[in-house]
């Protein structure tokens, strides 16, 4: 016998009949990002990947950026300050959604989350911008190769 099961979205719907697909509800979450620093980290950015949000550690699930504390050369430290100081900028500018996708944490126990606004990948605008790739499982190489 078939099981049929409701989206979420669906399922709200019926116990919400005025809500439409065509209004989805306003992304819930806010706040003011800086860089992480020394102190105890509650809201602040790690790298352009990885954040801090209301004491929960977060990797974004989508994107893969380059290293900051560990790059492998200076091209991939200087391009992971970018994406760290552009993710705190978009992070800051307005409400998110943080998006469960697959599984819920890594192998180091950060929620993964896909970060959207309006329903758009901030990652992804991350990537477009140049200052991430999209997640393939691995990092990728970020130093230029020797000429």
């Amino acid at each position: 016998m078939a099981t049929k099961t409701l989206s979420f979205a669906a399922a709200l719907m019926l116990v919400m009949p005025g809500m439409s697909s065509a209004n989805p509800p306003a992304d819930p979450e806010r706040a003011r990002f800086e860089a992480c620093g020394s102190a105890q980290r509650i809201t602040c950015v790690v790298d352009g990947d990885t954040f801090w949000y209301a004491g929960a550690k977060i990797r974004i699930a989508d994107i893969n950026t380059p290293e900051t504390s560990r790059a492998a050369c200076p091209e991939e430290a200087a391009l992971g300050d970018r994406a760290k100081r552009r993710l705190a900028q978009m992070l800051s500018e307005g409400p998110f959604t943080l998006e469960v996708r697959g599984r819920e944490t890594d192998r180091y126990g950060r929620a993964l989350r896909v970060v959207t606004r309006a329903g758009q990948s901030l990652g992804a605008t991350l990537e477009a911008e140049g200052l991430a790739e999209h997640w393939k499982g691995r990092r990728g190489n970020w130093c230029k190769a020797a000429a």
